[in-house]
């Protein structure tokens, strides 16, 4: 069993398909793991502000009978100096898992190198798995045949991500490569994403199916496309840069001709919109795709909570 979740490539894509199937038991029999983590404790690190990883992965714990501590970098020592080795193996004597919401990747790394316990990425400006694992069970909920929940319905279907080429893209390069989902990059030259991570995830695209395209290409990036995602221009830590991103994303905006240029004219359910939130409506995308029918970012917001009690469980339970 994996011991760290830094990364989606830190399990292999059966045990991404394994995370997938057990969320969706959780979400629908959450009796069954009430006590799953009775007496354990997950120390939750926050460097950046948070809504939904710090509401989810606390409400996770409690519901799977744990319990969650939040720990700002202004409430522990870490904030005054401490290295991240002596914070991880003090935690790990106290606790029996941490979560990290980090800036730079190099912590949450530095983290699972020290600590005896096991590490969980909440974000970092490399990667934010544990969001794009909920966007992939959310995908499978609508794109599986009514009353099923069958993972392989991502097989071949077509994610395009529009805007930077930052975390979130690099993880949902990573999913889609487990799950032999195909992946389009839409971002402006400059703003692509890592090449090495694209490189990885060609290669184990390979093997199970999944494509990969990065563009610049607006208007034939989208085209075909059965999701279409995009963040916000300027992440945090990036506000000294958003003016500068706004006139560089300039005709990149989600909106109702985008999502009709991804249809491409097809019958059936037209293209689905995602957004990792939160959203400024009226920049990266309109109000009238993110509030209107073909959005599901709150069935993706809610899974937050079913995939992370999944991860939990598959790192943390007793065996």
């Amino acid at each position: 069993m994996p011991r760290h979740f830094l990364s989606v490539t830190d399990f292999s894509p059966a045990q991404v398909r394994d995370c997938l199937l057990l969320a969706n038991d959780i979400k629908l029999h959450p009796e069954n793991y009430r006590q799953t983590l009775a007496g354990q404790t997950l120390a939750m690190i926050f460097q950046k502000k948070s809504t939904r990883t710090r509401v989810s992965f606390e409400v996770g714990m409690y519901q799977l009978g744990g319990h969650a501590l939040f720990l700002s970098s202004a409430d522990i020592q870490i904030g005054r100096g401490e290295t991240i080795a002596d914070t991880a193996q003090v935690i790990s004597r106290y606790c029996n898992g941490i979560m990290a919401r980090v800036y730079g990747h190099e912590i949450v790394e530095e983290l699972a190198k020290f600590a005896t316990v096991p590490i969980i990425n909440g974000l970092s400006d490399l990667e934010h798995p544990c969001q794009t694992m909920c966007d992939a069970q959310t995908l499978i909920e609508h794109w599986s045949p009514k009353g099923t929940y069958d993972p392989s319905v991502l097989r071949g279907k077509t994610l395009c991500y529009v805007g930077d080429g930052n975390n979130m893209a690099h993880s949902l390069l990573d999913v889609g490569a487990a799950t032999g989902m195909n992946v389009t990059i839409v971002a402006p030259k400059g703003y692509w994403p890592d090449p090495k991570i694209v490189a990885r995830c060609e290669e184990l695209g390979r093997e199970t199916g999944s494509k990969i395209v990065i563009t610049d290409d607006v208007i034939n990036g989208v085209r075909g496309a059965d999701c279409i995602y995009t963040d916000v221009w300027a992440s945090m830590g990036q506000e000294e840069e958003h003016d500068k991103r706004v006139r560089d994303f300039d005709g990149f905006i989600v909106d109702e001709s985008m999502m009709q240029r991804a249809d491409n004219g097809r019958t059936g359910p037209g293209c689905l919109f995602m957004h990792c939130l939160p959203a400024h409506r009226g920049e990266e995308v309109s109000a009238e795709v993110c509030d209107g029918p073909r959005s599901i970012i709150f069935d993706e917001a809610e899974n937050r909570l079913h995939i992370q009690k999944a991860i939990l469980v598959t790192l943390m339970a007793k065996r």
